[in-house]
């Protein structure tokens, strides 16, 4: 029998996807407004994704990387660089992984080793923000600031460094924005002062996903945390997995800041579901420390099903039906839609926030509007909101602790980019049946 991710949970039985609608073995449709937790740009079911698929299956299912390359995955390699930064393309690697979590920890050892290229040993720490989600595997989770996750298994991480994070409406330092000069981005050269001998990368999601719901940093924020970093000698590590690949309406999120990382970890969007696939984006910077440094050229980490041909296959499918059906531009109009649609939901007692950018949304809830008071965590509000939208035929991503780890709900929504007007339209309509359910029942 499988294991579930809630063994108190029961789950029902999917079976098939189309377009922005995912369909039940009871007779049930759900409107995929989250896209699977932002994972789904182009749509459930395209055809073209499943043919490419199962040809290269049937050519060749698998070859491992350190005997083969393959066609497919030196073709994603360089369109994905082509979607990068302009400084980024030119001398830029892509390393292939079966997902986001591997794609963080794959950055942080290659952060390591870049600087033992360069001759700089000490370097090993790799520090990054409270309330921040980099992934599940141990290094990824290390370098987290998602309280919740880490809790079970702090004995088993290292605590390398985390500054506050950028979010205004919750400024874990109680400053307001432009008067707090940026306070958060100037704790992290507080630490490097200190330390930034043995510090190798800072990461970062530029748009905060789901521990923070969507959140976008202030004006000045990037620039002023790429420079600090460039000045200490630190790679800047832009974690891309879920707001990355067109879901904030630029190929990057970063680049709404014209700000260049080091390296950018790409997950979810980049297959759009269709298989297992992350990467890692590597700028000219590190590729040369491993070109010309003081090794064998060798980067000492792998992973079996790294550019697996299939998952290969799978990416330049959605990339062909993105460039076909012109996504990537349609982003901008879709999230003004879905925006103009939740508008409403503002006026909401329990509402504090609507924000996100492109289509990478989230609502927020309180207990008292105007204190800001959030509800308890024991009373799950997120959950329950996002229960009864489900009875609403709506599927949301909900996640707890946006104010201090622990308390702070909020519903983050990021359908496919396929969405349609009347389809924003039943999701404002699921979300406010779902607050009246849930608070006014």
């Amino acid at each position: 029998m499988l294991f579930p991710r809630n063994f108190r949970k029961d789950y029902p039985l999917a079976e098939r996807g189309q377009g922005c609608w995912i369909f039940t073995s009871d007779g049930k449709k759900y409107l995929d407004a989250a896209g699977q937790a932002a994972v789904v740009s182009i749509g459930h079911g395209v055809e073209s994704v499943a043919q490419a698929m199962a040809e290269q299956a049937g050519r060749l299912a698998f070859a491992h990387t350190s005997q083969f390359h393959t066609q497919a995955a030196e073709r994603l390699a360089k369109r994905l660089l082509q979607l990068a930064p302009v400084s980024m393309r030119s001398g830029g690697r892509v390393y292939f992984t079966s997902g986001g979590s591997e794609a963080n920890e794959t950055a942080i050892k290659l952060a390591r080793q870049y600087h033992l290229e360069r001759g700089q040993p000490q370097r090993f720490r790799v520090v990054s923000r409270r309330q921040s989600y980099h992934g599940s595997t141990v290094g990824a989770m290390a370098v987290s600031g998602n309280v919740a996750r880490k809790s079970p298994y702090l004995p088993l991480l290292a605590e390398w460094g985390h500054i506050a994070p950028c979010f205004c409406a919750h400024c874990a330092l109680n400053l307001k924005f432009p008067e707090c000069d940026l306070a958060c981005a100037g704790e992290l050269e507080t630490l490097l002062q200190g330390d930034a001998h043995t510090i190798a990368a800072f990461i970062f999601e530029p748009v905060v996903g789901a521990t923070l719901g969507a959140v976008s940093p202030a004006k000045g924020y990037v620039r002023h945390i790429a420079e600090i970093c460039r000045r200490h000698g630190v790679l800047l590590i832009a974690d891309e997995v879920m707001s990355g690949m067109g879901r904030t309406g630029k190929n990057f999120a970063v680049e709404h800041w014209d700000v260049t990382p080091d390296i950018i970890t790409v997950g979810k969007g980049v297959a759009s579901g269709y298989a297992p696939l992350g990467a890692v984006i590597a700028g000219p910077r590190v590729i040369e420390a491993f070109t010309g440094g003081s090794g064998d050229g060798i980067f000492q980490h792998g992973l079996t099903y790294q550019a697996h041909p299939v998952s290969m296959a799978a990416g330049n499918a959605v990339l062909d039906c993105m460039e076909r059906n012109n996504l990537f531009a349609r982003v901008a109009e879709a999230g003004r839609a879905m925006f103009a649609a939740l508008e409403p939901l503002r006026a909401h007692s329990q509402v504090s926030d609507v924000r996100g950018m492109g289509l990478l949304a989230a609502v927020e809830f309180v207990r008292d509007k105007k204190s800001s008071e959030p509800f308890p965590a024991e009373e799950k509000a997120c959950e329950r909101i996002h229960e009864a939208a489900m009875e609403e035929g709506v599927l949301t991503y909900p996640t707890k602790g946006c104010v201090d780890g622990h308390r702070g709900d909020h519903i983050l929504l990021a359908p496919p980019f396929t969405i349609s007007q009347e389809e924003c339209a039943t999701i404002a309509r699921a979300l406010a049946a779902a607050l009246e359910h849930v608070f006014h029942a």
